[in-house]
């Protein structure tokens, strides 16, 4: 067989080997014997034989502190009480008189007002006390009174008052005999300022619960005490006692309450915990644990007790016993050996949990090291697995036996579900663990362990996933069989249909369902779970099987939801063939709302078949589809357009034609083919929307010809669309009116059209009419056409005569130009050099200004079109090839051309063709002037030159 999962833990050491009360001798030899010692805070006081007092900051444990207390009689230490903060110090004597010492000095002071009682417990205030204020505090004196007191150290100058400031008896405790000592005073404050005070006597334990007022809490407890004036607070009382009792707490945290008390006392140690929700005791899960036979209260009574979390220690007078609180067992005994002396008294530091134990000679201390260490085996062993979890859930090799024993008692008591889940979390063998729920025949069990163990399993397991899922599905399979033929199990049958669902559509499932889907399909297939089937493929997003289930079964419109929801555009392609046979209508509306998501093309295989075999109702559903497609979507497939095109034409010619003129006349913007569209409507005999496409194509022609067909209207409107062509136009026309004449025989149409077309001449007409046609019928149209060809020779005969005017007017301008002069004088000089101008051959322009000719030359060649540079060259060069001297340059006195031999130009003509180029317009006042508007003064390529010479 094959191990899903092995054991993870083997031979795994579940303890470390060291004790958790782990004892330490502190190197302390005392000068004197060790009367008492108070621990609190990490500060430890010490009183050393009859007058000294030796103060120890454990954090500085190399610089302690010694204080004399002063007294000259026989006055010893009788005990000391140190508070929470390790700051104030009482001091109980034996003569009836107390003591304080404040952390912060070094001289004791008695306190006057608390001679003449026997300190045998103080109550701290752990809620208003500070180091230089105790609060209001309890004190409880050998004859059974409880006292308030406070303490205050002035900062000021200490000690200039009293440091007690009051000391006010509040209450007695009493015993059947009368009153008893004060053993134990503690107090504590729960919820909505109620407070709670213990009180214990040699055989009573006391509880005084009351509220103290917010903001009263300075005014102290007498209030409490006051409303037991009358009748005796709760308390618990038991018979025997060996003289005293001592009341110990465990708090979990510094500041917080305690949540766990032990009572020693003369019958054994009572311990429970603290519920400080409870009315009127805050003592709960209250147990005895009765001393064993080697303690006897009137030989080896036990000495002092302290708590931890788990445990409570007694001190004896010569050895250490640590009973756990939890089975009542002692765990721990430490003998100490004789020479160290009888033990004296243990304490407890609550802020660092350490535990303190000193002969009159020597001190020790213990660590608490991992007290819970064992916990889980203990509460495993009393079947509280909740708790055992909690307490190993850091260590895994001790969690897998707590749930193991808590799986194999869960099914020793039938409870198979809780068993199951157990086992999952468990190391054990998964292979034993299942053929244990099949032994049983708890089916549902197993499949509670299989999905347990599925959940469990890492990403990397995938051989066991597929395993656990597949025999999983086959379970619930099972499962939903027999259920489903039970009517009485209704109920349960729906709530394993909806764990299978879940089951199935787990996230954690998905990649592996995925992969082994084949085999799913398999298994569902099997048992004929249709339902399921379908569930298990919508979650693998296979929507085909989906959708090809429902059209085998006829649900249609079930079908197209499943395509709607998941809006697939192939399986849209796919299905619509089938579903628009039945549910035409829904699914047209159905691509609609797909909108742009589907190419209308890959559907239209579709809608042919349809079309092919529907009525026109139905064909008017693909012809909803294609408008939609076409005028909302603005498709421009040809295939789209020609489609829609035939729809029309089969079915709505109405709509054809307005389809083709919305389309427009312009074949760049058609986005149907214009020789499909002519040959659909030829072959179905829409002549007008034949027409339209003749007039798109620019066959005006054929387009007349087939409209004459159907109305004259119509060709005529054809006939003036070539505006550009005169002749086509006038052809058109020709034929329009011999149709009206040879056809419809309709002189008075015939002359309609002449009206209608100016191109038209009445002797263009003429020739169609028959010979037998009397003149009455053209008389108008004959005597109109002379006028007009009357008035048209009177035209042109004004248009002669304005022609001859104009040409004699352009004769005396020329003449009157060629006898302009100018005059010059001697001194005037050239507007370019500003030199004489006589001097050399010069041009005087109309505008006055007067230029040397090669100064012209100079300024206007530059401006020159490059033709116009090669020109003036080419003429130059043959002016110097002339054999003629060249006397003087002037303004030509003619423009004719005198021509020599064999096309040679005399050097008049040549000089008169450069004054046209160079002399066209003064260079100052013309267009050359203009255009050089935007020039720069400085050519760039010379500007730095320029620029360099101005430097």
């Amino acid at each position: 067989s094959v191990h899903v999962l092995s054991p993870g833990y083997v031979n795994a050491r579940l303890e470390k080997e060291t004790p958790i009360f782990n004892k330490q001798r502190i190197d302390f030899a005392p000068p004197e014997k060790i009367n008492n010692l108070v621990v609190s805070s990490n500060q430890l006081c010490m009183s050393l034989g009859k007058d000294t007092l030796l103060r120890i900051d454990l954090g500085k444990p190399d610089e302690p502190n010694q204080v004399e207390l002063g007294r000259k009689d026989e006055a010893k230490v009788y005990k000391m009480f140190l508070d929470h903060t390790g700051s104030h110090l009482l001091i109980a004597l034996n003569t009836s008189e107390c003591l304080y010492l404040n952390r912060s000095v070094q001289k004791v002071r008695a306190l006057s007002r608390w001679k003449g009682h026997l300190i045998e417990s103080v109550g701290w205030n752990k809620f208003l006390g500070s180091e230089t204020n105790t609060g209001p505090i309890l004190v409880g004196t050998a004859q059974g009174q409880i006292y308030e007191a406070e303490i205050s150290v002035s900062e000021g100058s200490l000690f200039s008052t009293n440091p007690d400031q009051y000391f006010r008896q509040v209450y007695t405790l009493e015993e059947e005999s009368g009153p008893a000592p004060v053993c134990c005073l503690e107090i504590e404050r729960g919820i909505e300022g109620k407070f709670f005070i213990i009180a214990t006597t040699r055989k009573r334990l006391f509880q005084f619960v009351g509220k103290v007022p917010e903001g009263t809490e300075q005014q102290g407890f007498s209030s409490i005490f006051a409303m037991h004036a009358d009748h005796l607070p709760s308390f618990r009382e038991f018979p025997a006692s060996f003289g005293f009792s001592e009341i110990a707490f465990y708090t979990p945290k510094l500041r917080s309450n305690p949540r766990s008390f032990a009572w020693m006392m003369g019958n054994g140690v009572l311990y429970g915990t603290l519920d400080y929700s409870r009315p009127d005791s805050i003592l709960s899960d209250e147990r005895v644990w009765v001393y064993p036979s080697d303690i006897d209260i009137t030989v080896n009574k036990p000495i002092s007790i302290v708590l931890t979390q788990f445990h409570f220690l007694l001190l004896l007078p010569d050895r250490v016993k640590a009973v756990c609180t939890l089975n009542g067992q002692v765990v721990f005994q430490d003998l100490f050996l004789e020479k160290f002396g009888l033990l004296t008294r243990m304490i407890k530091d609550p802020t660092v949990q350490q535990i303190w134990i000193h002969t009159e000679k020597v001190v020790f201390r213990y660590h608490v090291q991992r007290e819970s260490r064992d916990v889980w085996k203990m509460y495993m062993n009393m079947n509280k697995f909740d708790l055992a979890k909690e307490y190993c859930k850091d260590r895994p090799e001790c969690l897998d036996i707590v749930l193991a024993k808590e799986a194999e008692h869960c099914f020793q008591n039938k409870r198979y579900l809780d068993s199951a889940k157990c086992y999952a979390l468990t190391q054990n063998y998964f292979e034993e663990i299942a053929l244990k729920f099949i032994e049983a025949k708890q089916e549902e069990a197993l499949m509670e362990f299989l999905i347990k163990k599925l959940s469990n399993l890492k990403p990397s397991e995938k051989t066991q996933t597929t395993l656990l899922t597949t025999w999983l599905t086959e379970l619930y399979l099972n499962w939903l069989g027999i259920l489903e033929g039970d009517p009485s199990q209704r109920n349960l049958y729906l709530d394993t249909r909806e764990k299978f669902r879940t089951f199935l559509s787990s996230p954690k499932n998905k990649d592996c369902l995925f992969n082994n889907r084949a085999s799913i399909y398999e298994l569902l297939a099997s048992h004929g779970d249709t339902e399921h089937m379908v569930y298990f493929a919508v979650i693998m997003q296979d929507y085909e099987r989906v959708v090809a289930h429902h059209c085998q079964h006829d649900e249609y419109d079930e079908a197209l939801n499943v395509l709607s929801r998941h809006r697939d555009e192939k399986l849209f392609y796919k299905f619509s063939p089938v579903l628009i046979q039945h549910i035409p209508k829904k699914v047209v509306d159905a691509w609609i709302s797909m909108g742009s998501r589907l190419d209308a093309r890959n559907l239209i295989p579709a809608l042919v078949n349809y079309s092919q075999s529907a009525s026109t109702q139905q064909i008017n559903e693909a012809i909803r589809y294609m408008e939609f497609c076409v005028y909302q979507l603005e498709e421009t497939q040809q295939a789209i357009h020609n489609y829609l095109l035939s729809l029309y034409a089969l079915c709505r010619p109405d709509s054809l034609l307005s389809y083709l003129e919305q389309a427009g006349t312009n074949p760049n913007r058609i986005h149907y083919d214009l020789k499909y569209a002519l040959r659909l409507c030829a072959e179905h005999g829409h002549h007008h929307a034949c027409v339209h496409i003749y007039k798109v194509m620019e066959l005006y022609e054929e387009a007349v010809d087939l409209a004459l067909q159907v109305d004259v209207d119509l060709a005529k409107s054809c006939a003036d669309l070539p505006e550009d062509d005169e002749e086509l136009r006038k052809k058109l026309w020709l034929k329009i009116a011999r149709h009206v004449v040879q056809e419809e025989k309709d002189v008075k149409k015939a002359m309609a059209c002449l009206s209608s077309c100016a191109l038209l001449k009445i002797e263009d007409v003429l020739p169609f009419f028959p010979d037998f046609v009397t003149i009455d019928h053209f008389k108008e149209a004959i005597c109109n056409s002379l006028e007009d060809y009357n008035k048209h020779i009177e035209e042109l005969k004004r248009e002669m005569e304005e022609a001859t005017q104009s040409a004699k007017r352009i004769r005396e301008d020329i003449q009157e130009m060629r006898n302009k002069y100018g005059s010059v004088e001697p001194q005037e000089k050239c507007a370019a050099c500003d030199f004489p101008l006589l001097n050399r051959p010069f041009y005087l322009f109309l505008c006055g200004h007067m230029f040397h000719y090669d100064c012209l030359l100079q300024a206007v060649f530059p401006n020159l079109p490059a033709y116009k540079q090669a020109k003036l060259e080419d003429l130059q060069k043959k002016l110097a090839a002339t054999s003629q001297p060249s006397k003087s340059h002037h303004r030509p006195k003619d423009a004719d051309t005198i021509s020599l031999g064999k096309g040679q130009q005399s050097r008049e003509q040549i000089k008169a063709d450069i004054d046209d180029i160079v002399a066209a317009e003064c260079v100052y006042c013309g267009e050359l002037m203009i255009r050089s508007i935007d020039k720069p003064f400085i050519d760039p390529q010379k500007y730095e030159e320029e620029m360099q010479s101005w430097l």
